[in-house]
């Protein structure tokens, strides 16, 4: 009879211990042990648990990552009331973008219900399995009275999106594009077409930043809202203007913003032409706005216009916030969303608009001149960055406003945490990032006359990573730089053709060092009009810290003038390279991938010395698996043998290493495998291997490259190893995020080298 252990059962149920935010890990069913954990008997424990303390089934059980997005379908998109079966559609997409964007899972429910009192009832009663509740798609004003109701009788956050999301977003835009025309807040005259569930919310919140209610008039399909309407609910009648308009012709004279959430095409352009200088116009209505989008823009230039469209700049897209909003309130388990968090949104939002943006965005939307200013207000939605901006801001207000029931002390720890839940680790390069951070050095780019590099520049100046140096035509970098809406301020710009004095002592300098190997004083000059040259002289006399080049020369012609002017350092007999890969799992290191095509043992054993080095540069204890198609002997040939040769011979050499082999790299990374079959590798206790040293550049180039396209992994690198000074060689066509990586490792790297 199969016994269980309390313990064991309560451990096989348990998620996050309270106060730490991670990702809830999978659970075995493989194994009878296993169902009996999962399930009766074991699950009693669990239970028990619970009933004791009602608080522990956010321990036990999924709940705190749960969210429930409910409906009526009595306000379906622009489709108007089409009943619960019709608005399903809708409910399960938006639970995919709870997944996709924050990692939040959710159950869709579609509630057959139109009484609000029995809606109430309903959603009231499904309390203790959800961890939080998104209200969609219900009909005005029911829809206030529902959300009032429930936010007094519930303890878990929830929130009417297409009220508040719509409301938050909107915030955000509206306070980047005051600061784009220069207009305050307390000052805009604001006419609103609408007076639904959105258009209520946007209006209090803006109230919130400062809005004067005296400023505001709404209409909706009956006309202008004033205090002689009777057919109204009280949420409603609170913006009645008491001035003495009845048209919207009449509102719009002098108007600084229009704001719709209404129909299609209700806003003819001539009054467009009555507004003040710089019009704000935010035509939300969808599929259609208010107003076409190229009418507006053709009507006044100097409009700044936002749409529920993707195909047009500033889209208002609930996406930016409830995701990211649910993720913040459920990691501090709150009991509310309150007015607080909301406006820490909207904040956040508002900040990361102004923040360069990566390349990443910029390529998923075919777009390299996006910048905060008039067609860029908010962050897209594709934008990675809104997880880390958004969710953290709404957690601390909630701590702070008080309805937070668990704290996080540690933010650093809380963003790769949120990263993590997205199958995102970068603990690793953000610690190298927080290090550079401390002590930007000069990092020299030989080839800045390209965009990838340009970008990567003004992410690193911006961040303050490093100090770019840009060696290139002034002219073309200029061009390149304005085509792109880059930013260029805080980068030198060097044309070494330009400097002819200090080339030319360069030359000396180059020619005295290898004159004889074969080096004559006129190829020095000839060479020194090569950027790679010159750059490597800057970083050789101290001119500079670090060299990053490689983006557009092949990897054994972009690493000559390096090794023919910085050299390697004393002692290594060679250079060799390795890529980090940023896994959920973790990092990883693989070395050689680049330099060494086809090493001998002994040449392995320089390499696994050198990559064991640069490993604990990273702060990681390396566990070196050299890798083969042959497990222990288990398989003849030229390769395994050369790979057991290098082990014995690094074993005797490093005898503090953990190190083992020679092995396959699914022995290497499978612990369990280990402890199964070869218990008595060092490697089967130390939770396998997280250093790979492959037997030629051939199995570790492909390697790596696998894994970079369809494994779902990071490649950081290649970094190269045993250079006398810092000198990195990107891959051929590496990405702006490669580059900024790559530049934040040399910075830490010249910290190390100086001491500083």
């Amino acid at each position: 009879m199969l016994k269980i252990n309390k313990q064991d059962a309560l451990d096989y149920h348990s998620q996050s211990p309270a106060g730490k935010i991670e990702v809830v890990p999978t659970k075995p069913v493989s194994t009878q042990l296993d169902l009996a954990l999962a399930y009766s008997p074991g699950v009693a424990e669990p239970c028990l648990a619970i009933a004791n303390n009602k608080d522990d089934v956010y321990k036990y059980t999924a709940k705190g990552n749960l969210v429930a997005v409910i409906s009526n379908g009595t306000a379906v998109l622009g489709l108007g009331n089409i009943g619960p079966e019709a608005s399903k559609p809708v409910m399960e997409g938006k639970g995919v973008l709870f997944k996709k964007f924050a990692g939040i899972d959710c159950f869709d429910i579609e509630i057959d219900a139109t009484d609000p009192d029995e809606f109430i009832r309903i959603v009231k009663a499904l309390e203790p399995t959800f961890g939080g509740i998104n209200l969609e798609d219900i009909k005005a004003p029911e829809c206030f009275r529902i959300e009032t109701a429930l936010r007094e009788q519930m303890n878990i956050p929830l929130m009417h999106d297409d009220q508040h999301g719509t409301a938050i977003i909107t915030s955000a835009a509206l306070l980047n594009a005051l600061e784009v025309v220069g207009k305050k807040i307390d000052e805009i005259k604001l006419v609103v077409s609408g007076a639904g569930a959105a258009a209520v919310s946007c209006l209090r919140l803006y109230l919130a930043l400062g809005l004067k209610l005296e400023n505001v008039v709404v209409f909706d399909k009956d006309g202008v809202i004033n205090g002689k309407r009777t057919d109204l609910a009280p949420l409603q009648m609170q913006f009645a203007t008491k001035r003495s308009v009845s048209t919207v012709a009449e509102a719009m004279q002098g108007a600084d913003v229009f704001l719709g959430l209404s129909a299609a095409n209700v806003l003819p352009a001539e009054l467009l032409l009555t507004m003040a200088d710089n019009p704000i116009v935010f035509a939300l209505a969808n599929p259609n706005p208010e107003i076409a989008y190229e009418l507006a823009m053709s009507t006044r230039p100097d409009i700044i216009m936002a749409t529920g469209r993707s195909d047009h700049p500033n889209q208002v897209n609930n996406v930016l916030g409830f995701p990211y909003i649910f993720r913040g309130a459920l990691d501090v388990r709150a009991t509310e969303i309150n007015e607080e968090m909301k406006l820490a949104a909207v904040k956040a939002l508002a900040e990361l608009a102004k923040e360069p943006v990566p390349d990443m965005v910029n390529r998923a939307y075919g777009d390299n001149t996006l910048a905060f200013g008039r067609t860029y207000l908010i962050p897209k939605p594709l934008d990675p960055r809104l997880i880390t901006a958004v969710s953290p801001a709404v957690a601390r207000a909630a701590m702070e406003s008080g309805v937070a029931r668990i704290q996080i002390t540690d933010w650093t720890a809380y963003e790769d945490e949120l990263r993590g839940r997205l199958g995102v680790n970068q603990k690793l390069m953000n610690r190298i990032t927080s290090a550079a951070r401390s002590n930007p050095k000069r990092v020299v780019f030989p080839e800045a006359d390209t965009y990838k590099i340009l970008k990567a520049a003004t992410i690193l100046h911006d961040e303050g990573i490093a100090k770019p140096i840009l060696l290139g035509p002034l002219d073309r970098i200029q061009t390149i730089a304005d085509a792109n809406n880059l930013d260029l301020t805080g980068c030198k710009i060097i044309n070494i053709l330009d400097e002819d004095k200090q080339r030319n002592e360069y030359a000396e300098m180059l020619f005295r060092k290898r004159q004889r190997r074969g080096l004559t004083l006129y190829e020095s000059q000839r060479l020194l009009r090569e950027r790679n040259y010159y750059g490597s002289m800057m970083l050789e006399t101290g001119a500079a810290d670090a060299v990053i080049t490689g983006l557009t020369k092949d990897y054994s012609k972009s690493i000559v003038p390096s090794l023919q002017v910085i050299g390697v350092e004393d002692g290594v007999k060679r250079v060799a390279s390795m890529y980090i890969i940023q896994h959920k799992k973790g990092p990883f290191f693989f070395a050689d991938t680049t330099v060494n095509i086809d090493p001998t043992a002994e040449e392995m054993v320089d390499i696994i010395g050198l990559t064991a080095q640069a490993v604990r540069f990273f702060d990681t204890e390396p566990r070196v698996a050299v890798i083969s198609y042959s497990n222990f002997g288990s398989n003849p040939g030229t390769l395994p043998d050369k790979a057991r040769r290098a082990t014995e011979l690094a074993k005797a050499r490093y005898p503090d290493l953990i190190l083992d082999g020679e092995m396959q790299a699914n022995t290497a990374l499978n612990p369990q495998l280990l402890r199964e079959q070869y218990p008595f590798s060092v490697l089967a206790e130390k939770g396998g291997a997280n250093t790979l040293i492959f037997p030629n550049v051939i199995s570790g180039n492909i390697a790596y490259k696998v894994l970079q396209e369809i494994g779902g992994a990071e490649v950081i690198g290649p970094v190269l190893m045993g250079m006398r000074k810092p000198v990195h060689i990107l891959q051929l066509g590496a990405s702006v995020r490669e580059i900024v990586n790559m530049a934040a490792i040399a910075v830490v790297d010249a910290q190390q080298a100086t001491g500083v």
